[in-house]
């Protein structure tokens, strides 16, 4: 009798799990891709068209015949292939500068004891709430003073630290065990041999993430060259990209404007497709690992 009562109670009975329709997340994040991805479609397509055909109404959404035409037109116009070549110097220049200063300021900030640790640490904090444009005119006549003004320097050097990147790898150094500093330490190795043998390899997928969003932002730089560039020769390329629309808004050449476009965004399709696995992950690093 005890022994039914006891499979009684200790009977369970299932739950029923409620389980959202997977269809329905599908639903939802594919008109998000439809909507972050047509603007990018829209350009590709028209860049295959005449001019009749991209001012047709309603919208011609089906590609044209005049992509040789219009792309040879938009690789040859206003020196696109040299000024992609600018850009691509001053943005792997600024990433690989802003990377190596920030690891070591961040490495200091961890691993490092000195007089008003804290204090500068705050002051780095602090530069965040100043961003590039606010310093823009101090910047500018600081080129002029230093006689950089139209030179690849000037395009480089104010980029070279970023509080953001150092705080990013300050967080990151701060959760790896400090275990592996102190067994370092006892091993004999210095702080630049921890650094390139140990904290390196374990940031791997930080410096990728951090890598690929620095030379976007480098590529996507108009305001400051516009101002401290004045040979057309040594400009980046969105200001290119800018006197080809204008040029196509005067010759009513659309599809060359639009040609361009898509030709210069193809090497940060590229950095994105080579670090988008490092993008991922890079920002999403534990104590654990």
């Amino acid at each position: 009798m005890h022994s039914t009562v006891a499979a009684t109670a200790v009977k369970v009975v299932p739950k029923k799990h409620r389980s959202r329709p997977k269809y329905l997340s599908h639903i939802v994040l594919s008109i998000i891709c439809f909507f972050v991805a047509f603007p990018m479609v829209f350009t590709i397509i028209k860049s295959t068209q005449n001019l009749g055909q991209i001012m047709a109404y309603p919208p011609n959404l089906m590609p044209g015949d005049q992509i040789i035409n219009n792309f040879s037109s938009a690789w040859n116009s206003s020196n696109l292939v040299r000024l992609m070549g600018n850009t691509i110097l001053a943005a792997v220049a600024v990433t690989l500068s802003k990377t190596a200063t920030s690891m070591l300021a961040g490495m200091a900030f961890v691993y490092f004891r000195f007089p008003l640790r804290g204090p500068l640490f705050i002051f780095v904090l602090l530069t965040l709430m100043m961003p590039t444009d606010i310093l823009i005119v101090a910047l500018f006549r600081m080129m002029g003073q230093l006689g950089w003004t139209n030179t690849a320097q000037a395009l480089i050097v104010p980029f070279m630290a970023s509080a953001t990147v150092t705080l990013l790898f300050r967080q990151h150094f701060s959760n790896i065990p400090s275990e592996l500093a102190d067994a370092a330490q006892i091993d004999g190795a210095g702080p630049m041999q921890y650094l390139w043998r140990i904290l390196i390899p374990l940031s791997w997928n930080i410096i990728g993430a951090l890598a690929m969003i620095q030379f976007i932002g480098v590529w996507n730089q108009y305001l400051w060259p516009l101002l401290i560039i004045n040979d057309n020769a040594r400009q980046l390329v969105q200001v290119a990209l800018k006197g080809i629309t204008i040029n196509a808004l005067d010759a009513g050449n659309w599809g060359v404007a639009m040609a361009a476009a898509v030709i210069a965004s193809i090497p940060p399709l590229i950095v994105f497709m080579f670090l988008q696995e490092s993008f991922l992950r890079g920002f999403a690093l534990t104590r654990d690992k």
